[in-house]
């Protein structure tokens, strides 16, 4: 609650002196606090955007609050409550507040950080490039995974396909070869065992004509030729 009381105090304020400060893409910034005071909050202020409570000073000069961790590895306080902007962006272009814990609370004039419009028009390209070299990547990953799943499922009903042919093909073997051991059964269950034909065989008969011939052929081979 007393964090939403300080945003709106400072968004009423915003009407004192504000002083500007030209940097570069990239450099360190360092904004003077002109309130001699123990304890102070530093606060950001962007256009169309609430007030955003950076970090919040103690006596000793290495006692520091972040009300955000990301804001840890950009802002640091030196001396006086000096605030020290590590390697400015875009994101942190604004202006900036120093304002006593206090109740009532006194504001210090600000400082409104911005960059020259060729630092500016630089920094929108490369973001603008890095968004879409993230966003062609992004869209070539969605086509190799895509690929790979179309891939995979055709795969997978080929092999259904399969799988469903031979199942079918060995079914109909299957059933034709069931049909027939049951159509033997039946003709077998209906044959009369008194109904067998049985044939007589003469053996000596077939004697005198095997030895018949065996004397044919052994004379026709000692029979002399004709001259």
């Amino acid at each position: 609650m007393k964090i939403i009381q300080l945003q709106l105090y400072v968004f009423i304020c915003c009407q004192v002196a504000v002083s500007d400060l030209l940097t570069d893409l990239g450099s360190n910034v360092i904004i003077n606090c002109d309130l001699d005071e123990n304890e102070v909050y530093w606060i950001l202020l962007k256009t169309a955007d609430p007030p955003t409570v950076i970090l919040q000073t103690f006596p000793t000069p290495k006692s520091l609050f972040y009300f955000n961790k990301t804001f840890r590895n950009k802002y640091s306080v030196q001396f006086k409550h000096r605030l020290v902007i590590n390697n400015v962006t875009a994101d942190e272009l604004g202006v900036y507040y120093c304002m006593s814990t206090e109740t009532p609370p006194k504001l210090s004039n600000s400082t409104r950080i911005y960059f020259n419009e060729s630092a500016h028009l630089t920094e929108c390209h490369n973001h603008t490039v890095l968004e879409e070299f993230i966003d062609q990547n992004q869209w070539q990953t969605i086509s190799i995974i895509s690929a790979l799943i179309n891939g995979l499922l055709l795969i997978l009903l080929i092999g259904v396909v399969k799988v469903f042919v031979v199942g079918k093909r060995r079914s109909a073997t299957t059933q034709r070869l069931n049909a027939d051991l049951q159509q033997m059964q039946v003709i077998e269950q209906h044959q009369d065992p008194n109904q067998l034909q049985y044939a007589e065989v003469d053996f000596s008969k077939l004697r005198r004509n095997i030895r018949s011939s065996h004397i044919n052929s052994t004379y026709a081979a000692l029979k002399p030729p004709k001259s």
